[in-house]
């Protein structure tokens, strides 16, 4: 078990609830769950507790997120977890800005 990296990929909705929109991916080496949030501070948390509950090791974040957001989450899960961003200037899903023009 010790091969296989736990990833998540986080993707920011308004109407997301993380305890609902959320599902697993297992390949032989990457378990990747993508989990759904409403906001920022959402996320933070989120992030904290797949950390620390999922043993999660790498969180790649939508193209909702800007460069606060993504920055918000790097330091709330710390250094031992590779964080990356997607990335959108302005993102489709959110009519057209960025997480950072909402949410930060």
């Amino acid at each position: 078990m010790d091969d296989i990296l736990k990833a998540a990929f986080v993707f920011v909705a308004p109407e997301a609830d993380p305890a609902k929109h959320r599902q697993w991916i297992e390949t032989p080496m990457v378990h990747l769950l993508t989990v759904g949030v409403k906001d920022y501070a959402q996320a933070v948390v989120t992030c904290k507790e797949l950390v620390e509950k999922e043993g999660i090791k790498a969180i790649e974040l939508c193209g909702g997120f800007g460069n606060r957001g993504t920055a918000l989450i790097a330091e709330a899960v710390g250094n031992g977890v590779a964080v990356g961003a997607v990335r959108f200037d302005v993102h489709p899903g959110l009519g057209n800005v960025s997480g950072d023009t909402i949410f930060a």
